[in-house]
């Protein structure tokens, strides 16, 4: 699931005419490096939430064809993260699944970093719920290879352009 439903309120200038998830970092659409990485990574199917600008979002990914798109439409209201999962739960099935921010971009270390996390997923070691896992001592993750950038405000995109071509260099 890639959340894309957020006001963006700090990535103003942007925001009152582009939705966060398509403000360009280095030539691309922000949704579009988590998309990729998706895809990459082998996952067929991805849900993306919507509400600010939800057209925007909906024209950009019309054509994508890996992974394959389906639209959880939050114009209505804006339901938050666990909100925002919980009305696509039905879309996503019983499996587990990524769980990724449109505005965040990684470069990978020497194995990509999905299919790290993927592998290491256990699910007889890991709980469903959060707290319950951390309250059993049973909360997990695994730490990100490469550098993560959450592009949230204008500097930021600046900052992840300087690491994108820094590290294709």
């Amino acid at each position: 699931m890639v959340l894309a439903a957020g006001l963006g309120s700090r990535m103003r200038p942007f925001n009152g005419h582009i939705p966060k998830p398509l403000v360009e970092v280095g030539g691309r659409a922000l949704i579009d490096y988590v998309l990729d990485r998706l895809a990459a990574t082998g996952v067929e199917r991805v849900v993306i939430n919507v509400h600010h600008l939800a057209e925007q979002i909906e024209r950009h990914v019309h054509g994508r064809t890996r992974p394959r798109i389906i639209i959880s439409d939050e114009r209505e209201a804006l339901l938050g993260t666990g909100g925002g999962v919980a009305k696509a739960l039905s879309a996503l099935g019983d499996a587990p699944f990524f769980h990724v921010n449109s505005d965040t971009i990684w470069i990978d270390g020497v194995k990509p970093n999905l299919t790290r996390l993927a592998a290491a997923f256990a699910p007889a070691r890991m709980t469903k719920l959060f707290d319950r896992a951390a309250e059993a001592g049973r909360l997990h993750g695994l730490r990100l290879e490469g550098v993560w950038m959450h592009v949230g405000t204008p500097d930021a995109v600046a900052a992840a352009e300087a690491a994108i071509t820094a590290s294709v260099v």
